[in-house]
């Protein structure tokens, strides 16, 4: 499989040169896990390599949540992908969504040297954030992920809902398009343990408030009750900041238990009205925090302590 260096769209080509940009074609093998790229909104992405992970948290682990939690699987993720570096800025949500459109609630006086516009963007519903992602793939010319009847223009789509609604439920995700979209959880799961299988990226096991989680993310006993400018802490392996606190983070996949068979690329649940929520925030405590704890809430919730990253095939 080649990728084009410039369009990324996956191609089976002899030639070297993208037949749809005309880029030169490289091989997705060549990239190495961590490597950047910026986009052409400004969204600096990591590649995350395929590979295979254990997925969930193994029953001894400090402040697992078993009604959450109930098994371990064995998850291969086929296909690398470009994983935004941080969670969506506010800076870069009002880039695409149109000045004053910020929903934020920590929309001024951040802490002391922190830039506003670099807090993560908040109180951000699921079904925002499909929107958010097929006008950031409009933006950049990429081929929308997201269809909701039949379009993938946003503009078709009608106001965003207040409640859960049936036929944005019914979005369906176009095979072959290049563009943004929500990480399944196994996805996000996979780049933020980075290869690890401790409680938290950087290795460490317990979770308690200690200074081995405050160097990695914003937390209930450190954050001082309000959002922080992204990156100012620990990445993980791969270069990712933020996987730890600061804000949760909607994922694609509908809430259900974990089957405990091996899958190739989980994309969660048939059924269910709840979305997955990853991550862990600024007001809650660490534990909640941990690679693999999940939460879940209607696509319609909205709260400061939620936002989003992005991810590009």
């Amino acid at each position: 499989m080649k990728i084009c260096s410039s369009c990324n769209k996956e191609l089976e080509l002899e030639s070297n040169f993208c037949n749809i940009c005309g880029k030169e074609v490289t091989p997705q093998q060549g990239r190495q896990a961590g490597e950047t790229t910026v986009s052409p909104a400004g969204i600096k992405t990591a590649w995350i390599p395929a590979g295979a992970f254990t997925m969930g948290s193994p029953a001894d682990e400090p402040g697992r949540r078993l009604e959450r939690e109930n098994s371990q699987r064995q998850v291969t993720i086929s296909s690398g992908f470009w994983l935004g570096v941080y969670p969506i800025t506010q800076e870069e949500w009002e880039r695409v969504m149109g000045a004053g459109a910020n929903p934020s609630s920590f929309n001024d006086n951040p802490a002391a040297g922190e830039e506003q516009g670099r807090r993560p963007v908040e109180k951000v519903r699921w079904y925002d954030a499909l929107v958010f992602a097929n006008r950031l793939s409009i933006k950049e010319g990429f081929s929308p992920a997201y269809s909701i009847s039949g379009s993938t223009n946003p503009d078709d789509w009608g106001d965003v809902p207040e409640g859960n609604n049936s036929i944005w439920d019914a979005v369906k995700t176009l095979p072959g398009s290049s563009g943004w979209r929500l990480p399944t959880e196994a996805q996000w799961e996979y780049a933020a343990r980075a290869g690890t299988a401790t409680a938290f990226s950087n290795g460490a096991a317990d979770w308690e408030d200690s200074p081995s989680i405050d160097g990695i993310g914003w937390f209930k006993f450190n954050s001082g009750g309000i959002t922080h400018a992204v990156g100012l802490k620990q990445p993980n392996a791969w270069g990712l900041y933020d996987m730890h606190g600061n804000v949760s983070e909607w994922v694609w996949d509908l809430y259900d238990e974990y089957s405990s068979q091996a899958q190739t690329n989980p994309a969660g649940a048939s059924s269910g009205s709840f979305r997955v929520i990853r991550g862990g925030s600024w007001f809650g405590g660490a534990k909640n925090a941990r690679s693999a704890n999940r939460n879940s809430d209607g696509p319609s919730f909205r709260d400061s302590l939620l936002g989003l990253r992005l991810v590009r095939p």
